[in-house]
């Protein structure tokens, strides 16, 4: 996910006016709160209602004969699909707004002069709100380095932010309950500030690119304390329309992925291969998830078939994880700024990290 500079949102107050007369009006319209209010009661109804119309688009539309594996995974398709969309349209809106909050330079300013150990615990939180993944990861890496945040902190940030993705996580709270939602988010967290903080004490700032140190700094960009709520409004619209308009395609197929899982899969199948039982499976989990490339919200119908056919809860979190956070794309960006060794002990200490939140849950849950 990409974050947009604001000078590009064409917003009704991009810049400080100098007199009150110059000011322009900000404020909503009646009939704008009552369009917005309209749209959700709308989104409401669509969404209460979408159970029913998969069942009756499968069954009496298309007639397919209840009980068939095709059947279970059309209707499966059909539901999960409009909902998972609308969910992403309405987190996504919410996002784009929290996401005014956050410039790269606004974080940077939060995270420069911290003690480490505070730092990787502010780096892990600050990369849950804020718009950053694999895509952003060298002028992050850059700009990081270049205020001086240590680099242990510096990978807080960079697992963080595209692992506890927030969008993600109120899709796993809507779709599979807030237990779930607050596992992934917990360990998720955990793995970033410690993942960090092992990076940090190996000392291994040699093992970045040289020519990183002589990248010229961008001034600090303090557009986002002027913006007001029409413009980070606005800002929420312009996420909907980028980020959905980007990874539709993704969550389409992963949808289709799991629809395949829900229909065809027999019930004891997955558990026998992805159950507790299976020690194997964690790390199993993690190498083929490693290689795999899909952003979070593309995994989460996966996830839901996953769990519904009987695999594990460790395992599956472990998959999830390790295609979210150690994707072969993310390493390859990657190896653009960092030497092998560090690239090794990077993707080695997040996946030892990675299969022990597996392993744990497995024993617990």
């Amino acid at each position: 996910m990409e974050l947009r500079p604001m000078s590009e949102f064409k917003m009704c107050c991009g810049s400080a006016p100098k007199t009150a007369e110059a000011m322009p009006s900000c404020k909503f319209t009646f009939k704008e709160i009552a369009s917005f209010t309209a749209a959700l009661l709308v989104w409401w109804l669509i969404y209460r209602g979408l159970e029913d119309f998969a069942r009756y688009v499968t069954y009496s539309v298309l007639a397919f004969p209840e009980g068939t594996h095709l059947a279970a995974a059309v209707e499966f398709f059909i539901y999960d699909t409009p909902k998972v969309l609308m969910l992403l349209v309405i987190v996504v809106f919410g996002v784009g707004i929290i996401n005014t909050f956050f410039t790269p330079a606004r974080t940077r300013r939060i995270l420069v002069g911290k003690r480490e150990s505070i730092g990787n615990v502010l780096a892990a939180l600050l990369g849950t709100v804020t718009p950053f993944c694999s895509c952003s990861a060298i002028p992050l890496f850059i700009g990081f380095v270049k205020a001086g945040i240590p680099l242990g902190v510096t990978f807080s940030f960079l697992v963080s932010a595209p692992m506890v993705n927030e969008v993600a996580v109120v899709l796993l709270w809507g779709l599979l309950g807030w237990r779930v939602a607050a596992i992934y988010t917990g360990t998720g967290l955990v793995i970033a500030i410690v993942s960090g903080w092992i990076i940090g004490r190996l000392g291994m700032e040699r093992h970045v690119e040289d020519w990183v140190g002589l990248v010229q700094g961008n001034s600090d960009n303090r557009e986002s304390d002027r913006q007001t709520l029409r413009d980070r409004v606005q800002a929420g619209f312009l996420a909907v329309r980028d980020i959905v308009g980007k990874v539709w395609k993704w969550i389409v197929v992963g949808i289709a992925v799991g629809a395949l899982i829900h229909g065809y899969v027999p019930e004891g199948f997955l558990a026998s291969i992805m159950g507790k039982e299976a020690w194997w499976s964690v790390p199993i989990a993690v190498l083929i998830g490693i290689p795999m490339y899909s952003n979070a919200t593309g995994m989460i119908p996966v996830v839901q078939a996953l769990l519904g056919k009987g695999a594990a809860l460790g395992t599956v979190l472990a998959f999830m994880m390790a295609v979210i956070a150690l994707s072969l794309p993310e390493i390859i960006i990657l190896r653009k700024v960092l030497k092998m060794r560090l690239i090794v002990t990077f993707v080695g200490v997040v996946g030892v990290g990675i299969m022990i939140v597996g392993y744990l849950f497995n024993s617990i849950i």
